[in-house]
């Protein structure tokens, strides 16, 4: 059989196999995934991992067996070599003209064309294929399919934007609903919905789409829509104003999402915790307190790490050395040549490793309620062991959709409604339970303490003492590494930086800011 000129894979959606022109039917599942593997791959792939792909608990010569005959069937299906195999490798023909919709549709995001890309969106990788008996495939499949749908949904949002800033309702009207259509729970979704069908005039629709928000809400979390949804459709006078406006920075092929908020003589970088999302924190009025109250000390430099939030989605667990290069791309975006970095908890780590590597663009470095090393060992004693810090994960990921672990993160506000409905809603468009399990995964893995005596800038070590997510001991430890750091211990039990009082990381900020102004 010769090869083909044209083989075409349709892998976004229901997967499918068209040789020059022909669709083919191809109802063996395996045949399928194989195909989806060497497009999504680009490369010539060993023969020993397809065959531990498909078969992982084959013995390798059942498995060289089993893979030998799947591709006869291919080329027998199509008629022609789809599969081109040698001793060692399987590929496509390098003769063929190859077309992989995944492929094209990450092209297009990379070229920032999100509408082009929206329009080859036909669902999720591969959807509805699945091994139950293959672990090793179904691994890869998540991931790769979390990776694309988070680009999917970046790519929504923001040609939502373009369509808003536009005026063009009806655009907004679509993508919100294809939004909605991927997450019902995703409430900022619907209030997009309802806001466009208001601009619409279409009032009947905006008040359905609210009833139907409010069922779902009360079904599936017990909570009613929030009052800024509730304000959304009575088109009430206090509606509140737009974030800073987002923008994206490339790194090592990843496109980080970043704002700048207010104004002053020193740059802040605030580097988030495990998970952000840069337009839901503004939607919460304490959070939105103290952005405004920092921006008033210095310009706030703000962004999203790699895996989370508005940034890319990666197939890879996010390491300190990758949270630094990302604090390095932003404040080179932001046109910053120094700065002082405010790390909160995981964001910590990567703080340290970046004023190690770049003293000379640190100002100034305030960890808060950060820690050293993600796990216990001998001689830190500070953190969860391995096994309790899987039991907790495992809590968190039961919880996602919901206000997860927010009685850990603030005791004080874990009865305000308000705000678990907008941590719950931040959860959910920040990352999804797969793909946090494996951020939190590298979290638990991290150690710095051979970096800390390397730290040669001021630094400044803030904690609760009642802090419930991590212990104020691994604060003290980290700031008794680093030479000339300070450490204050302060009232309270809330983890996050802008909840109980915040005034006390607000003065640590300003301190540094009126250092770093002096002549």
């Amino acid at each position: 059989m010769k090869p083909p000129q044209e083989i075409e894979l349709t892998l976004l959606g229901p997967p499918g196999l068209s040789v020059d022109g022909r669709a083919l039917v191809l109802r063996e599942r395996r045949a399928l995934g194989l195909l989806a593997y060497l497009g999504e791959a680009g490369r010539p792939v060993p023969r020993e991992e397809a065959a531990t792909l498909l078969w992982p608990d084959a013995d390798p010569e059942t498995g060289r067996t089993r893979l030998r005959r799947l591709i006869y069937k291919i080329n027998a299906i199509a008629e022609a070599t789809v599969i081109e195999s040698t001793r060692l490798t399987l590929q496509f023909p390098t003769s063929a003209e190859l077309i992989v919709d995944s492929t094209r549709f990450g092209s297009l995001i990379a070229a920032r064309d999100h509408e082009a890309a929206l329009d080859l969106w036909r669902g999720p990788l591969l959807e509805g294929l699945h091994l139950d008996d293959s672990e090793t495939f179904t691994e890869w499949l998540f991931y790769r399919r979390e990776a694309l749908n988070g680009r999917y949904v970046h790519a929504l949002e923001r040609e939502s934007e373009r369509a808003r800033q536009s005026g063009d309702a009806q655009t907004v009207l679509t993508l919100a609903q294809r939004l909605v259509d991927r997450d019902p729970l995703d409430e900022a979704a619907h209030r997009s919905v309802i806001a466009a069908s208001l601009d619409l005039g279409d009032r009947r629709a905006a008040h359905t789409q609210f009833d139907l928000l409010k069922r779902i809400l009360e079904s599936e979390l017990g909570i009613a829509p929030s009052a800024e949804t509730q304000a959304v459709l009575g088109r009430l006078s206090a509606m509140r104003s737009e974030p800073p406006r987002t923008r994206y920075t490339p790194v090592d092929d990843v496109h980080i999402a970043w704002q700048t908020h207010g104004a002053g003589p020193i740059d802040i970088v605030v580097v988030p915790g495990f998970v952000s999302h840069l337009e839901r924190m503004w939607e919460d009025a304490r959070v939105r307190s103290w952005l405004d109250r920092a921006g008033g000390l210095g310009r706030l430099i703000l962004f999203d790490r790699r895996g989370v939030g508005l940034s890319d989605r990666v197939g890879e667990a996010p390491t300190i050395e990758a949270t630094a290069a990302d604090i390095g791309a932003v404040m080179d975006a932001a046109d910053s040549r120094r700065a002082i970095l405010f790390g909160a908890s995981e964001g910590g780590p990567g703080c340290v490793r970046f004023a190690v590597d770049h003293p000379n663009r640190v100002v100034a470095l305030i960890l808060w309620g950060s820690l050293p090393k993600g796990s216990r060992s001998t001689d830190f004693p500070h953190a969860l062991s391995h096994e309790q810090y899987d039991l907790w994960l495992a809590r968190l990921i039961s919880q996602w959709g919901g206000p997860a672990e927010i009685e850990t993160f603030a005791p004080g506000l874990a009865r305000d409604r308000a705000v678990a409905q907008w941590w719950a809603g931040l959860l959910r468009a920040g990352s999804s339970p797969g793909a946090i399990r494996r951020v939190l995964h590298a979290l638990r893995d991290v150690d710095v303490r051979p970096l800390l005596p390397r730290v040669a800038v001021p630094t400044l070590v803030l904690h609760r003492y009642g802090d419930r997510a991590v212990r104020h001991q691994a604060g003290r430890a980290i700031a008794d590494a680093v030479t000339g750091a300070e450490f204050r211990l302060l009232d309270g039990d809330d983890h996050w930086f802008w909840a109980g009082d915040p005034a006390a990381n607000l003065a640590a900020i300003a301190e540094a800011v009126d250092r770093a102004s002096r002549p």
